[in-house]
């Protein structure tokens, strides 16, 4: 019998890529949940085989040549997944360039710069105006590259892929990023036809119970900030 991957998880946008990516292939999977405003990152079963102290991470007890494989970054998981069910990554070498051009795109560029504009316009105590102003220029100006691209097409790559994927969580918090949709209204009619997909409304449903909101005042929320934004490297 065919075991389920473990996903390694929480309700985040990097979190979501790998839940809708799984409900979208049809695979069979179960949820761990890693709480990460508790530090779960950091426990050393976890960092055995995320060593980057980051969730998602999976276990795939049937890898290649039927034996377990565990992968961990988002990027690195959706490629593994589109290779292994040969869907949403391209059918020929063209068309998984252009895939891999968006998925790149979006992990070395929106999903850092949409983190880092979420990071001082929502979570940063103290209120930095030229950090705020370049994090959320900077995301505009990748919402305009996306805006650009899908202007001649209707989605990333040549169909709908794991760039989407990557890319449709990162746009979802648009307003907490400091962005109006409608100025970008090609990115809107893809983000919109998207999000009606069932299997993106289920991967974006997984765990919702799990979420807090880190903007909220209180002890809780002081000492998951503390987890998540004040950590040093460690031996």
């Amino acid at each position: 019998m065919t075991q389920p991957i473990e996903l390694y998880y929480y309700p985040t946008p990097n979190g979501w890529k790998i839940s809708i990516a799984l409900e979208e292939m049809g695979l069979a999977y179960t949820m761990v949940p890693v709480m990460i405003g508790q530090g779960d990152q950091f426990k050393p079963e976890f960092l055995k085989f995320s060593p980057n102290n980051r969730m998602p991470a999976i276990i795939d007890p049937n890898g290649p040549g039927g034996q377990p494989i565990s992968v961990f970054e988002s990027g690195a998981i959706l490629q593994y997944l589109a290779r292994k069910t040969g869907t949403f990554y391209g059918s020929n070498e063209r068309e998984q360039v252009a895939v891999e051009e968006w998925l790149m795109w979006q992990m070395g560029g929106l999903g850092p710069m949409a983190g880092q504009a979420h990071h001082f316009r929502q979570y940063c105590d103290e209120q930095i105006p030229y950090a705020i102003e370049r994090y959320t220029n900077e995301v505009n100006r990748l919402y305009g590259v996306m805006n650009r691209r899908l202007a001649t097409r209707e989605y990333l790559a040549d169909d709908y892929s794991i760039a989407d994927m990557a890319c449709w969580g990162w746009i979802l918090p648009y307003e907490r990023q400091g962005q109006d949709l409608n100025d970008t209204p090609h990115l809107k009619r893809w983000f919109e036809a998207i999000s009606e997909r069932p299997a993106v409304k289920a991967g974006f449903a997984l765990g919702a119970e799990l979420r807090g909101d880190l903007s909220e005042q209180s002890e809780a929320v002081a000492a998951a900030k503390k987890v998540l934004f004040g950590q040093k490297s460690r031996d």
